[in-house]
Order: structure tokens, then sequence, then C-alpha cells
């Protein structure tokens, strides 16, 4: 099978190259940065001219792409998927997309007969790459499942969601419980700081206690030690939430905590870590005390 891969930077690189590792797959590979096509071509895979060049030779597309608007272009745009394709090839899209936008391109590809699977994925860069992301699928259940073989190169688990939408809807939720999980916990661990307690003790007593998750867990090996490089950058993390409160506006929810925690992350894109970790919200805390909560 030719497979095209749209998008091979933190997420979409590893992605790609566990397919070519694990599968016989002819992978082709495009990004508006070379040297993240240089990595998977080390790993055997094609270099793409464009997306038009991808979607031309490709019997599936995937995509692993910042923005719902950075999808739309590369669907809809001039030289995009939809005015390339062949009919009868399937998209999907890997990426942390909005509902609107996934049935809107859906609308748009059915009539072109090209089908999409909505994929948006969870694990973060780790996961991505030893292949044991989860998979959280929108879309016709026939045609996902066909497709099951090829996710599995990338996944560990693959959810049917039910119809377009609702994998987005399922994404966003998880990474906003996520991301205000980590807000409080940095919360947390400054007014610990603030106490004078030792940073050391409490950790262990969250750990071993109630209050621990993966959030924290992220934000021991990550912010405490002081590492801001990306995992997760700030920014994307702001994006995904920004999803989750429209979500909420749209469906009438009246969200209590998430917009507040969305505020936390544009005062802290505002002081200029949008492109460090998710984590560096912490920063927002500090600045402000002149104390830095720190493990020794």
């Amino acid at each position: 099978m030719k497979i095209g891969f749209i998008g091979v930077g933190a997420m979409g690189g590893p992605m790609s190259r566990n397919i070519v590792t694990k599968t016989n797959h002819e992978v082709t590979v495009f990004d508006l940065n070379p040297a993240m096509m240089d990595e998977c071509v080390k790993a055997g895979a094609k270099r793409g001219s464009s997306v038009a060049d991808v979607a031309r030779s490709s019997e599936i597309i995937m995509m692993s792409l910042p923005t719902p608007r950075h999808v739309e272009s590369v669907v809809d745009g001039p030289d995009g998927i939809a005015a390339n394709a062949k009919p009868g090839t399937v998209v999907i899209d890997l990426t942390t997309n909005s509902p609107g936008m996934i049935k809107k391109l859906a609308e748009l590809l059915k009539t072109k007969k090209i089908d999409l699977v909505e994929a948006p994925v969870t694990g973060g860069v780790i996961k991505a790459t030893d292949g044991t992301l989860t998979i959280i699928c929108g879309g016709d259940e026939a045609v996902i499942d066909k497709q099951r073989p090829l996710l599995s190169s990338i996944g560990a688990l693959v959810v049917h969601t039910g119809p377009h939408g609702s994998g987005s809807v399922g994404k966003i939720i998880n990474n906003m419980l996520g991301l205000c999980n980590a807000a409080i916990a940095a919360e947390g661990m400054m007014i610990a700081t603030m106490a004078g307690v030792d940073l050391d003790k409490i950790v262990e007593v969250v750990s071993n206690g109630s209050g621990n998750s993966n959030a924290f867990r992220n934000m021991q090996i990550r912010s405490l030690k002081g590492k801001f490089e990306p995992s997760f950058a700030l920014d994307l993390a702001y994006k995904d939430l920004s999803l989750a409160v429209d979500l909420a506006t749209e469906t009438g929810m009246p969200a209590m905590v998430a917009p507040q925690v969305l505020n936390l992350m544009r005062m802290a894109r505002g002081m200029g870590l949008g492109q460090g970790d998710s984590t560096s919200v912490i920063k927002v805390y500090e600045s402000m005390l002149g104390k830095q909560a720190r493990l020794k």
C-alpha cells in the first residue's frame, strides 16, 4: 500500500517512522521543514515534493498538523488533497482538530469519493515513538475497521467513538482534563513552596496519595526539575484547551475551570513561554511570587 504522511514533526515524525519499520507499506512524507523529512528518509521513507505530490501518489494519506486551520489548508487548499487525490483514497487525520472542521472536511471529501477517518491520538511523544498511542476514531465504522492494521503500527488502542466529530470531542476532553490537572498541580506546588515546606517531601506524599496523576508525574520530571524543553509545547496546549472552551460555549455548557486555566496559559504565553513545555505555566506563579518551585 502507498501511504502518504503530511506533517512529520514531533508527533508525525515518530508515527511515520513506525509505519516504515513495522509494515511493508511504501511511505512518502512531506513537511515544510526539510530536516524533519530527512529523519524519515533515513528510516526508509520517500521524500514528497508537495502536498499535491503526496496526494496524487498515495492510496492512504495521513496528516499530523498543528491546528484545524492547517488541516483545512492541506485538505481544501488549491494544491491540497481534495483537488489532487484519486477517488477511493482514504484520508486519516491524526491532528487534534475541532468537531466542526472535521465534519466540514468530511463532507467536502465525500463529494470527491474520498473517505475521511478522524483519528486524533493521545500519549505524547514518548508513546508516539514506541508505537503505543491511543487513537480516537470518528467516522464510518467499516472504513475505520479496514484501517485498524495500519493504525496498530502506531497505536496500542483504537477506539471508535462514533460519527465524524466524536473523535475530536474525545481528544479535546482528554486534553482538557490533563491540562487543568497540570495547572492545579503547579498551584499546589507553589503553595507548598510559599509555606516553606520541603517540596521533595510534598512530592513524595502526593506521589503516593490520592492527588497523584499523569500530569503530576510529568511535572516531577519537567518543571520541578527546571526542565522546560517542549514535550507538549504550551502554544499547542493553549490551542487544545481553547478548542475545549469553544466546545463548551457551542454546547451551552457553563464551564468553570477550563476558562481560568486558559487565562493562566494566556498569561504564560504573554511572558514569552509559548514555545516551552506546557508545564511552563508554573513560571507565572514563580514570576509573581519571586520564588521557584524546584526539587532538590
